[in-house]
């Protein structure tokens, strides 16, 4: 079905999204519709398919970036339980999900996009930069994006306000190619995680 969602704008993609039940929670639905994937997408960026961004990196298909968040949405949105949502993307790419994320972990939130490859980190942050929305949360310091070994997670310190304890993840998205689940990912995951 994810092959009819292709659309000629990115509202009419997540429209077909939402409409083939790939995308069921409205505030999923919103993080989409504020974040343009042709600011992320060369090529065919309303097209319901992977495509390439370099370094024989792709983007994922639409469809792919909306299960994903659907599946994590609960650790996601600020709680009670965490009322600033911590989350480390590993494979971060194009920098899309990631700035999809940042809409959701709300103003006090945290989301660090992480890629091996420098070049990519950079046009992650680039592509952000596109719109004023994504200028916004860097500048605010709620996304950033770093160079680093993704086997091996990331450790964050607490920012500003946030106790010590406030250096484990929320959630932590892995879109890079992994054989395996490597323990610092699990050591570095909050409980209850995933």
């Amino acid at each position: 079905m994810a092959w009819r969602c292709s659309g000629v704008s990115n509202s009419e993609l997540i429209e077909n999204l939402w409409r083939s039940s790939l995308i069921t929670d409205p505030r999923v639905k919103e993080a989409f519709l504020k974040v343009d994937r042709a600011h992320y997408s060369p090529y065919s960026p309303y097209e319901d398919s992977p495509q390439p961004i370099g370094h024989s990196a792709t983007i994922s298909a639409p469809h792919m970036h909306a299960s994903a968040l659907e599946h994590v949405l609960g650790f996601l949105t600020p709680s009670s339980k965490s009322p600033a949502p911590r989350v480390l993307d590993i494979g971060s790419g194009s920098g899309y999900l990631t700035h999809a994320m940042a809409e959701l972990v709300g103003p006090r939130g945290l989301v660090v996009g992480l890629e091996h490859i420098r070049e990519l980190r950079d046009l992650g942050e680039s592509n952000m930069r596109k719109s004023a929305e994504g200028r916004g949360l860097l500048d605010a310091g709620q996304v950033k994006f770093v160079v680093g070994d993704g086997r091996l997670g990331w450790v964050e310190g607490p920012r500003e306000g946030e106790e010590q304890g406030g250096t484990a993840w929320d959630v932590i998205h892995v879109g890079a190619s992994a054989r395996e689940v490597h323990g610092p990912l699990l050591e570095q995951l909050r409980a209850p995680g995933w």
